[in-house]
């Protein structure tokens, strides 16, 4: 036997052996990753992880609180590297053709503080801020994008009792005044950029005596008396801290740990209550799941701390003694928009294991990389959809597609250079705040040769609710229950989702479990309306998705009641789940589906992708001067339209489900223009309200 053969042959039959023994994850016998729960409550179906018998609340003895595992764990590895950021080597301004400007940065090596030098950072932090005069009775609130001393303030507050309040830094200043407000925030902790930010809405503050600049250059009309507050930087808090030693004054699991406001997808955000012990229940949980996670990984954190999903993954990293280097959406890779043309990107220099995305950014990974192998064509491209498709197969669980030695050449001839974009370690991601298309799940297992963690969890659950095993190759699933918490589906009759559907049980999910937090601030009705306690003790929190069970018990998100809207001639019909089918399309950057019960028939706004679309025109010889007006041509929509046309079909999507007209839109939804969250969910409402016009003329 040749070692070529042998290498394809014995990797085969060792799987083989292997799968037939468990009952493997993809088709077949699946292994049972899920099992019937005893719950109190609303009747329903209800399952719990099947590895553990109770549910998961902390998985570090002696750790009740997030400040305590926090102390812990930096007495525990005191001279690893814990927190990493980019020194700045230049930042220049550059115009393009048509006129507009564009930052660009030079970024060098990551510099870390170890364990030991950032618990030294945080205990300044906290003594500095009780030296300013903020007392544990008051809230602080961090107001800026994700960087180490966001971690830093964050742990400082812990350790005095502080609740924190979390504030996107996208956040319009209608949202942000009235998150400030309503929690009565006196210490406000941003960056330069956000201060400018607080000076315009200074006067429509009520509480706030003490802002916190993560920058040392402060702006001179942020000092000013008028404003009420004082402003300091935080290195001088730090260093008063340091000066003026402060005792911890440590808080209890029940205590508020975080008051999260939530960009919603409507009307002002709600701020949701979180104890310690509930992101504890959640990060303790996560920490079974992910395979051997400790010393020897770098996480990449770049997603907004201000997002549960973030702040949950940081205090994990933090707490497994691994590395945490910081990096931001626009300068990822070495082509991300704000770096420098000829210098590295975040992922390139840090050359992260892990690291959590939102299904956005992995489908934007996932089109660069097409876009440039279209790009290339020739031998490469021919290569490239050679090695795609053997190793898809492979994945896909036929024993005919690339195993073995033939997976170890792809890995090396093709994929090596994908891998690269990322830095070439990622060993695992964890992907949630929206669901992961197949396609784009099957692409990070083979070019990336990761698995994916994909979860369903929502700000009220801590991102606590279901996590899919690293074995499991099937896609479309969310996984099994986190070891935290119990899943229930309960009947929703008017949407004709019941638990006793057959194949699979269908209904409303609900979760329960000590990741459950206490409702939302200051609005008892609408934490009375989502949330109940059972008779056992247990709260449990109604979502509002509509899932299936599968019958190895892992969830499937399948539908959400409010984005459910039913036709003139009685069709159902999901806009959540025909966005995500259509979102495949190389044309769409961004979708919105509108259904409008009095007609038979769905319409959509489109953002376009600029790059696939201009290929296209260049293509066919068509002339134009800027993007708006391609977007207008008669020709453009009919080739949009049968893209989306096709992507519906392969989705097997009912023909009234096909938006039927299409309007296309040039310019990006962004956080900053309203138009989504900052999780990139889209704000159904405010997108209306800005194309009502379009639609208008959709329906004409």
């Amino acid at each position: 036997m040749t070692p070529y053969i042998a290498g394809v042959v014995v990797p085969l039959l060792v799987t083989l052996l292997v799968r037939n023994a468990s009952g493997g994850g993809g088709g077949g016998r699946r292994k049972r990753r899920a099992v019937p729960a005893d719950v109190g409550g609303e009747k329903g179906l209800a399952v719990r992880n099947r590895r553990f018998e109770s549910l998961v609340e902390t998985s570090w003895e002696g750790a009740a609180t997030l400040a305590e595992l926090f102390e812990m764990t930096c007495r525990r590895h005191a001279e690893r590297l814990l927190l990493g950021t980019r020194r700045l080597v230049s930042r220049e301004v550059v115009t393009s053709e048509d006129g507009r400007t564009f930052e660009k940065l030079h970024l060098g090596d990551y510099e870390w503080l170890t364990y030991a030098k950032t618990f030294e950072a945080v205990c300044g932090f906290a003594s500095g801020l009780a030296t300013l005069g903020h007392v544990r009775e008051e809230r602080a609130a961090i107001f800026a994008d994700t960087r180490e001393e966001w971690f830093i303030a964050l742990q400082g507050c812990f350790r005095r009792n502080v609740t924190v309040v979390t504030i996107y830094a996208s956040l319009g200043e209608e949202a942000l005044c009235h998150s400030l407000n309503e929690t009565e925030v006196t210490t406000v902790i941003c960056a330069q950029k956000e201060l400018k930010t607080l000076v315009r809405i200074s006067g429509q503050l009520d509480s706030v005596k003490r802002v916190i600049c993560m920058d040392d250059d402060i702006p001179s009309e942020a000092s000013s008396v008028e404003h009420g507050w004082i402003v300091t930087s935080f290195a001088n808090v730090e260093k008063l801290g340091r000066e003026n030693p402060v005792d911890a004054d440590l808080p209890h699991p029940a205590d508020v740990a975080v008051i999260m406001y939530t960009s919603g997808s409507t009307g002002l955000p709600k701020g949701v209550m979180m104890t310690h012990a509930n992101v504890l229940a959640t990060v303790s949980a996560v920490m079974t799941i992910v395979p051997d996670l400790g010393r020897n990984d770098t996480y990449l954190a770049y997603l907004p701390m201000a997002h549960i999903l973030e702040l949950a993954a940081e205090n994990l990293i933090a707490a497994c003694g691994s590395a945490i280097g910081y990096g931001s959406p626009l300068t990822l890779t070495d082509t991300s928009n704000k770096i420098k043309k000829g210098t590295k990107g975040d992922a390139t220099v840090l050359k992260p294991s892990l690291m959590a995305a939102v299904p956005a950014i992995l489908d934007r990974v996932r089109d660069g990389v097409f876009k440039k192998v279209n790009a290339t064509g020739g031998l490469s491209k021919k290569l490239f959809n050679l090695a795609y498709a053997r190793r898809l197969q492979a994945v896909n669980g036929s024993w005919l597609g690339a195993w073995g030695l033939e997976k170890a050449l792809w890995d090396f001839l093709v994929f090596r250079k994908v891998r690269a974009i990322l830095g070439g370690r990622i060993r695992f991601i964890l992907s949630g705040g929206a669901p992961l298309s197949g396609d784009t799940q099957r692409f990070i297992n083979i070019c990336l040769g990761a698995p994916i963690g994909q979860g369903y969890g929502l700000t009220e659950t801590c991102a606590g609710g279901t996590f899919s095993d690293v074995d499991d190759t099937s896609v479309g699933r969310v996984g099994p229950p986190l070891p935290c918490s119990f899943i229930k589906l309960i009947d929703w009759p008017e949407g004709g989702y019941l638990t006793k559907d057959s194949p699979m049980p269908r209904g409303e999910i609900v979760i329960g479990g000590p990741n459950v937090t206490l409702g939302y601030f200051k609005n008892e009705e609408k934490t009375k309306e989502s949330y109940k306690v059972d008779e056992k003790g247990m709260r449990w929190f109604y979502t509002g998705d509509i899932g299936r069970f599968h019958s190895d018990g892992c969830l499937e998100i399948i539908d959400r009641k409010k984005d459910i809207v039913k036709l003139q001639h009685g069709e159902y019909v999901s806009l959540g789940k025909v966005e995500a089918a259509l979102s495949v399309s190389p044309f769409v950057d961004n979708i919105m589906l509108h259904a409008d019960p009095i007609y038979n028939y769905c319409v959509a706004l489109v953002v376009v992708s600029p790059s696939t679309l201009e290929d296209w025109a260049s293509s066919k010889g068509i002339a134009y001067s800027k993007l708006s007006e391609l977007c207008k041509r008669e020709d453009t929509m009919k080739e949009v339209h049968a893209s989306l046309v096709k992507e519906g079909k392969k989705a097997r999507l009912e023909k009234f489900e096909i938006p039927a007209k299409i309007e296309l839109l040039p310019e990006p939804w962004t956080p900053e223009s309203g138009l989504v969250t900052a999780a990139l969910k889209l704000k159904r409402e405010a997108i209306r309200k800005a194309f009502h016009e379009e639609l208008l003329k959709l329906y004409a």
